[in-house]
Parts: C-alpha cells; sequence; structure tokens
C-alpha cells in the first residue's frame, strides 16, 4: 500500500535494468551534444556578420531563448518542484500545511534580485579601480593633458565609474527633449559629451551581462542536476526513451538561451570555454552519478523529495525573474525595440515560440 501510495510501484511497470543501464550512456551522450550544440551556436555566432550580438538577428534569437527560460521556470521546474512537495510519501506537516513551493520560488527570485544588485555593484568597483590604477600609472606623463577635462573623465576619453554615472546624468539632463528614436542631431552638435554618455551607458551595459550570464547558469545548472540524477536513477526503458529526446532538445534550448547571454558579456576566451563546458557537462554528470546510485536511491524517499522540491523552486524562482527581468524586460522596453516596429513583431512571435514549444516539452519530461 505505501508503494502504491507513493508511486514506487508505477517505476516496476517496464523494468529492465540492463536495457535501462545501455539507455543512459545513450542519453548522456546526446544530452551532451545537445547542449554543446545549443550553447555554441551564439558563442561562434558572434564571430559571424549576422549573428553579432549587436545584430536585429541575434535580438530575434535572444527573445527566443528569452521565452525557453521563461517556460522552463514556469512550467518545468515550478510543476516539478509542487509534485515533490505534495507527494502523499511527504509527513502531513508540515508539507501539506503550507505552499513552499510559491514560497521558496518567491525567495529564490528576491535573492536573485539581490545577488544581481550586489554583483553590479561589485563589478562596476572593480572596473573602476581598475581604471583608477591605469589612470595613476600616466599621472606625470600627461598632465598637461588633464586641463579642462570632465569630471571623472580619463585621458583615453573613459571616464571613472563614479563620473560615468555623473556624467551620464548630467548629459540626460541638458537633453530631455527631443525624439527618443533620432538622437542624430545630438551627436552632431555635441559630440564629444555624447560619446562620454554612450561610454558610460556601454559599459554599465557590459557589467550587467556579465551579472545576468553568471547568475542565468547558476539556476539553469542547479535544474540540470536534477533531471540527470532523475533519469540515472531510472530503471524503466519505457520511462528513460521519451526522457532522451525531450531532455536533449530541453538542454539544447537552454544552452543556446545561456550562450547568447555569455557571448554578450564578452569574457575571455578561458572564461567562456569554462562556463560553456560547465553547462554542457552538468546533465549527463547527474546522468553518470544516479547511475552509480540507483541500486540505493529511493527516489520516493521523503528526504529525495525534499531536496527535488526545494531545488527545483528555487531554480525557478532564478530562472523567471531572470527571463522577466534581466532579458524580457531588458530587450523588449529599450530605445531600440521601440523604434524599429518589424522587430518588435519577430521579437514578440519568437518569444511565443520559445516558450510554446518549451511548454509542449513537458508533455514528455
Amino acid at each position: 500500500m505505501t508503494n502504491s501510495t507513493c508511486g514506487g510501484a508505477e517505476s516496476d511497470l517496464c523494468r529492465d535494468e540492463p536495457a535501462a543501464f545501455v539507455l543512459k550512456f545513450i542519453a548522456m551522450a546526446s544530452i551532451l551534444l545537445a547542449g554543446m550544440a545549443g550553447i555554441a551556436i551564439p558563442l561562434i555566432g558572434k564571430h559571424r556578420r549576422y549573428l553579432r550580438t549587436d545584430g536585429n538577428l541575434f535580438v530575434a534569437a535572444k527573445a527566443f531563448a528569452a521565452g525557453v527560460i521563461l517556460a522552463t521556470g514556469f512550467v518545468h521546474m515550478l510543476s516539478d518542484a509542487t509534485e515533490a512537495l505534495n507527494s502523499p510519501c511527504l509527513p502531513e506537516f508540515p508539507w501539506s500545511k503550507f505552499p513552499f513551493t510559491g514560497f521558496f520560488a518567491m525567495m529564490a527570485a528576491l535573492f536573485t534580485l539581490l545577488l544581481d544588485f550586489v554583483g553590479t555593484q561589485y563589478y562596476e568597483r572593480k572596473q573602476g579601480m581598475n581604471r583608477a590604477v591605469d589612470e595613476q600609472a600616466r599621472v606625470g606623463t600627461s598632465e598637461e593633458g588633464n586641463v579642462g577635462k570632465v569630471f571623472g573623465e580619463e585621458e583615453s576619453g573613459g571616464m571613472h565609474i563614479v563620473g560615468m554615472h555623473a556624467h551620464a546624468a548630467h548629459h540626460r539632463h541638458n537633453h530631455p527633449h527631443g525624439d527618443a528614436c533620432d538622437g542624430g542631431g545630438i551627436v552632431k552638435e555635441h559630440g564629444h559629451d555624447h560619446s562620454h554618455a554612450l561610454i558610460a551607458a556601454n559599459e554599465e551595459t557590459d557589467v550587467r551581462h556579465v551579472v545576468v550570464s553568471q547568475v542565468l547558469e547558476l539556476g539553469i545548472v542547479s535544474h540540470s542536476v536534477i533531471i540527470g540524477l532523475s533519469l540515472g536513477v531510472s530503471q524503466s526503458p519505457c520511462a528513460i526513451r521519451p526522457l532522451i529526446a525531450a531532455l536533449s532538445f530541453h538542454q539544447f534550448f537552454e544552452g543556446f538561451a545561456l550562450g547568447g547571454c555569455i557571448s554578450q558579456a564578452q569574457f575571455k576566451a578561458s572564461s567562456t570555454t569554462i562556463m560553456a563546458c560547465f553547462f554542457a557537462l552538468t546533465t549527463p554528470i547527474g546522468v553518470g552519478i544516479g547511475t552509480g546510485i540507483a541500486s540505493v536511491y529511493n527516489p520516493y524517499s521523503p528526504g529525495a523529495l525534499i531536496a527535488e522540491g526545494i531545488l527545483d523552486a528555487l531554480s525557478a524562482g532564478i530562472l523567471v525573474y531572470m527571463a522577466l527581468v534581466d532579458l524580457i524586460a531588458a530587450d523588449f522596453l529599450s530605445k531600440r525595440m521601440s523604434c524599429n516596429f518589424r522587430l518588435q513583431l519577430v521579437s514578440y512571435c519568437m518569444l511565443f515560440l520559445g516558450a510554446g514549444l518549451m511548454s509542449s516539452l513537458a508533455i514528455w519530461a
């Protein structure tokens, strides 16, 4: 009765350990290749003219990726977390007395907001200190060229972080009017001031891309471990076969979304490679770990269900926040999007397409 209630009997309907063992190696190879292909496309494409990170095609592709991430959080992770934390295998108190899934997802979203803010501040200060060191190294050799510079401005034409914020705000204050989609006249008439405002905006944007890519990978990887482990401990070929295809597509789409954020962050080649490999290997490693502990691991034990449910809920909160705030809002509320109706139309279609395709995978996984 206990096994039937907790779902243990269901796993025995198609139990075949030798066949499942072979399928798990096929799953590891398929998921690894899919993840590598997904994350490699935007990373390699940024060196091609048609997939540059500043091109319209990349913006549309990023909208598709944002839809994938949003559906992953809402449809896949929240659903899995709810199923685990509401399992009849868990004691009634406290798990059936409080909506823990929503609570953990909310706390993860708030924590991500804090991490987002702290990470951005850290990288801005780090960037500002690096630029200050470079400035001090040139002091004494070009003091004459510093006369008349704007507060915060450096010899190279750049600005310290404090100067960036002050000067960019000053620039915006002096130009409150005009067509939002046509800044050409301002650039020509105030080229020097406008160039520094652009430098400030560009460097702040670069910092945001760094933080977004790292936090996004944190949310995706934590979920990848769970889905890999779940497949690895299964001894049912009937369950593993559809999971191979579904998780391969799942990994491909998530890799594409993460790769797009990493390519915009302008990391060094070594850092980019490490982040890409870490993502691609996480799920196959999870499958391998699950395979190794399949004989002693009970996925219906209270400890396993609680851990799975909490991790999935936390991952859902992280990814929903990242998708809505740092991917969708950042692009769809931008000046570039509002000034290009065709780009708006294509991006919205890609956003809904990505969300729809990723949601449909929930039928199988």
